[in-house]
């Protein structure tokens, strides 16, 4: 008897402690993740029922769900890339780290409820940048230089607009202008992107962080004429090479080839991408959009995977999240693990001139010849430029399967 006693009294117990756990406080916050200097890269998100949270950029929002309370401590996971807080929480303030593991990264973070904006303003801006900025950075460096477009729109001290590059683009960008100093900053569940610059009625000379591991100058002027180069003619095919060809495994261990029935005689396009990449995240959600939309007997997708995971399996388990999260109904091929470098991805296509960017698309027609290489992806928060290739891509491919 003393034993069922005991026994109810600690089920009681633990029923009232877990009927006494508190979650996150419901509705905006403003988090961080801070830097070295004093800098830090905001963020705006949302709490739902303690279970979920949607991330803001600009008209950008992030749902996720993958979160864990045990105790004090959280765990929140992003549906698609590796990136996942650790940190112990209150109803009103969450701090820790943000870990990426396969790249062996932890940036210090952040919460606080109810502080809904994302950079401190305290005077009026005394210049507009809306419109379109010719942009170089690390322009004093040879090997890191490169060239992109910042397209941008102001209203007040708000700033929102993205930088264009030939490889793709920095997502959506969300900040403010106070006197002639800008700040933007983007989060996306696991890349965190800052933009702090000095302007003048024309020029624009600012540092560009990329979390706590990487930053670099850049130099911008406004010029509304400015075009980006052609990015279907930034790789190509080698001299002596007619056809693209390789032999990668699937998440199902099986190896996949061009030359396999399921290709023959049809419209293939090649994505050669990263789970781990945000452009190539946008991409594939168009292209499962486009797929499932255009199902065709003459067409058909492959992916292939270049991951930085440390080990096959872990390369193979990243491939499989994406897969599911994103709903991809083509296969994803693991073509290389270990590094995301573009030297080495190069050596598994040694037909093309270089792999420059991931994403990069190649068409290939029913007859096996590769009619395009489109370097790169222009995403929606690119705006018209995202309009324009959309447009151009579906109407290549329909001419493509028409053939």
């Amino acid at each position: 008897m003393k034993n069922v006693l005991l026994l109810l009294t600690v089920l009681m117990i633990f029923a009232c402690q877990k009927a006494e756990q508190k979650f996150p406080k419901d509705g905006t916050w403003r988090a961080a993740l801070t830097l070295d200097e004093g800098r830090e890269i905001p963020f705006n998100l949302e709490w739902e029922k303690g279970s979920k949270i949607s991330i803001q950029n600009a008209e950008e929002r992030i749902d996720v769900d993958n979160i864990t309370f045990f105790g004090d401590s959280v765990y929140i996971e992003h549906p698609v890339f590796e990136g996942i807080f650790k940190g112990i929480y209150s109803t009103d303030t969450i701090t820790g780290n943000f870990i990426s593991p396969s790249l062996d990264r932890v940036v210090p973070f952040y919460m606080y409820a109810g502080k809904a904006k994302r950079f401190k303003i305290k005077g009026a801006p005394t210049v507009i940048i809306t419109g379109a900025w010719e942009t170089v950075f690390s322009p004093d460096n040879p090997t890191d230089r490169y060239i992109a477009k910042g397209i941008f729109e102001q209203t007040g001290n708000k700033v929102q607009g993205t930088f264009r590059t030939t490889t793709g683009d920095y997502r959506y960008l969300d900040g403010m202008i106070e006197g002639d100093s800008l700040k933007l900053s983007t989060f996306d569940g696991a890349h965190a992107f800052l933009f702090e610059a000095k302007v003048s009625d024309s020029t624009m000379n600012g540092i560009f962080y990329s979390g706590n591991h990487w930053k670099e100058p850049f130099t911008a002027k406004l010029n509304n004429e400015y075009q980006l180069p052609n990015s279907d003619s930034l790789t190509y095919l080698k001299e002596g090479f007619d056809k693209i060809e390789f032999t990668f495994k699937d998440t199902s261990g099986k190896e996949v080839s061009l030359v396999d029935d399921r290709f023959k005689d049809k419209v293939v396009l090649v994505q050669i991408m990263g789970t781990w990449c945000p452009n190539c995240l946008d991409e594939t959600k168009y292209f499962t959009e486009y797929y499932n939309d255009n199902k065709s007997e003459n067409l058909e997708m492959v992916a292939l995977a270049f991951e930085y995971a440390k080990t096959e399996e872990s390369a193979m388990k990243s491939i499989t999240k994406f897969k599911e999260s994103v709903g991809v109904p083509y296969p994803i091929l693991l073509a290389q693990y270990g590094t995301s470098s573009k030297q080495k991805a190069n050596e598994k296509l040694p037909m093309l001139n270089h792999i420059l960017s991931y994403p990069t698309t190649i068409f290939i027609d029913k007859k096996g010849e590769v009619r395009r290489i489109h370097t790169g992806f222009n995403g929606p928060a690119t705006g018209d430029e995202y309009t324009k290739f959309t447009e151009d891509f579906e109407e290549f491919v329909s001419g493509l399967v028409k053939e």
